[in-house]
């Protein structure tokens, strides 16, 4: 994902159980993962009637007409729903079910275990005011964002969503206590494109509808929807803003507790911070390298500067980007990279207006459940074309032919489009709904580089440069994220070092910032990257003659977004030491 805080829209996910892991005894199909099935399949009803958008961009449409609860009791009766679950889940016996029934009660407990702290310990619903306004706004897009239903039916049940949501404003006043002052500042900030998203996003996606009454409940509904983001907005400023004084550090014990429950990542936090900086020297060295191939009389950043002025007119880069995906497609069959299953392609289009201002890229795909609208959709972002021709040519620098190519790799072949084909066909459906972010965020990452390492482009170091660029990125989001929540840094700070570790421009450098304040685990990039380069390493050993890369490959993606520990279990057969 490219850098102004892209966000990928939709879950990412692979299928199966690994065909190349040794052979291990396991116990028969029985009462026992009956009883854990069935279990689960409770836990995941809940889950969706919890978060009735996630459903509905799972593929689950049977909530599209509710919201979530905003409210804090809610909060509190889910955090009680989960123990419960979490007490049930403790009471089953591991040694009775299926190696993969093993892998997912794992999954579930980690899964569940996360739940918990955000309600208890993290508690954005308490600090976050943008969990409010841009928690509806999502509850919206996902209605419109794809055609799964006729769309008289998709308007009906946004319509019920929209009755719903000046109600959750109006909790958002009660349940927010003392947040951080960056939070407020980030929630006011966003308000506008918020607004605007209802004001015109929203109507213009239903302009084929020609019942009258359901228009006129529409834009009833839409309106007050509209009027409550704008009293929203004037709260915040007026009576929240001058109120905000909380911090947004979790602190080292929560840290490692969402670590842990998230990504089964246990290391100890210096030891984590000795890797993040190790590989950030690595990689700058490895920058130095590439630009001094490309220009050995110049800084490493004035080379940068020079390969970025070579990107395609705004008009073209539609066209380019979809000619470069298919020449990426034909190098992962032509190399044997991976498997790649029979799909349709991926349709680059324009980032919907909604997203512009946050994201520069994003790959959008149909959830694993999703049976109509099975189009998947690489998002990238263009400039204003009102805008001066300066602004345009400044704003497509991030859009250099290389960068192209890298995003295009982490996005598309063989990144989260590969991991997604597979996502229907996985062997439970835990995995189609718990997943671990150093998974699926690590091995596109983790794509990037291999990709070059197997010889994409020849070796053309401009390549190289881009992809360390993003590698750069990465690795100060791994430091400061650990450091702005554990040891105290501050937002000023970690925007510095954007800055002057990742050779950043200042606005990226900032709303990366503003991102590990929330994001506070962003670190999940390299961890992942790197836990699979160790893990390759350590399968190759285990495998011997029998090793090929297509077969590690196939082997990973196929076997589910499950943290990374588990999915040493399941190729190695034992957990071993991760990084």
């Amino acid at each position: 994902m490219k850098r102004l805080g892209s966000t990928l829209t939709v879950l990412v996910l692979a299928i199966g159980f690994l065909q190349a892991c040794d052979k291990r005894t396991e116990p028969e199909a029985g009462s026992g993962d009956t009883a854990f099935q069935q279990l689960t399949a409770e836990i995941l009803e809940y889950t969706y009637r919890q978060n009735p958008s996630h459903a509905t961009s799972l593929g689950i449409h049977k909530y599209d007409d509710v919201i979530p609860d905003y409210s804090a009791a809610a909060v509190t009766a889910e955090a009680e729903a989960v123990k419960s679950f979490r007490s049930r889940l403790d009471g089953i016996d591991a040694d009775a079910l299926t190696f993969d029934d093993q892998l997912d009660l794992e999954q579930t407990k980690h899964a569940l275990d996360g739940i918990l702290l955000q309600d208890q310990v993290v508690r954005r619903w308490a600090k976050d005011p943008d969990a409010y306004s841009s928690g509806i706004t999502n509850d919206a897009f996902v209605m419109i964002s794809r055609n799964f239903a006729p769309p008289e039916q998709r308007l009906r049940s946004l319509t019920n969503r929209l009755k719903l949501m000046p109600n959750a404003l109006s909790e958002a006043r009660d349940n927010l206590d003392d947040p951080p002052r960056i939070y407020t500042q980030i929630a006011i900030d966003q308000l506008d494109g918020n607004r605007d998203f209802f004001a015109h996003d929203v109507p213009a996606a239903f302009t084929g509808v020609k019942d009258q009454a359901l228009l006129a409940d529409f834009a009833t509904a839409n309106a007050a929807v509209v009027a409550a983001l704008d009293d929203y907005k004037t709260w915040l400023q007026n009576d929240l803003l001058p109120r905000s004084n909380g911090s947004f550090a979790y602190g080292p014990d929560t840290y490692r507790k969402v670590l842990a429950a998230d990504e089964m990542i246990t290391t100890p936090l210096p030891d984590l911070l000795t890797i993040a900086e190790a590989d950030l020297k690595r990689n700058q060295q490895a920058f130095a390298d590439a630009a001094h191939a490309i220009d050995p009389a110049k800084a490493p950043v004035d080379v940068l500067a020079d390969v970025q002025k070579d990107y395609p007119p705004p008009t073209q880069l539609l066209a380019v980007t979809q000619s470069n995906l298919d020449s990426i497609e034909q190098f992962v069959r032509d190399k044997q990279i991976a498997d790649i299953p029979q799909a349709p392609a991926a349709r680059v289009v324009e980032t919907p207006p909604f997203l512009r201002a946050t994201t520069s890229a994003s790959m959008d795909i149909p959830g694993p459940f999703e049976k109509v609208a099975t189009e998947a959709y690489f998002n990238m972002t263009l400039p204003d074309p009102s805008w001066p021709k300066s602004e345009q040519d400044e704003f497509m620098a991030q859009w250099y032919r290389p960068a192209i190519s890298n995003v295009s790799v982490h996005e598309v072949w063989p990144g989260h489009y590969l991991q997604f084909l597979y996502a229907k066909d996985y062997p439970s459906d835990v995995r189609k709904v718990f997943s671990a972010a150093s998974n699926f965020e690590g091995w596109a990452h983790y794509c990037e580089q291999m990709m070059l390492d197997e010889g994409l482009h020849g070796g053309d170091p401009r390549d190289r440069l881009a992809q360390l660029q993003d590698a750069l990125l990465r690795d100060v989001r791994f430091i400061v994220g650990i450091k702005m929540h554990t040891e105290g840094m501050t937002v000023e700070q970690a925007q510095q070092m954007f800055v002057e570790q990742a050779y950043e421009p200042a606005p990226v450098a900032e709303s990366e910032a503003k991102r590990g304040t929330s994001d506070a685990t962003y670190g999940y990039y390299t961890m992942g990257k790197l836990a699979i380069l160790k893990l390759r390493d350590d399968y190759q050993a285990k495998m011997g003659d029998a090793y090929s890369l297509k077969g590690f490959h196939d082997a990973f993606v196929k076997i589910g977004p499950l943290p990374l520990p588990l999915i040493r279990r399941a190729m190695l057969g034992e957990t071993g030491d991760l990084f």
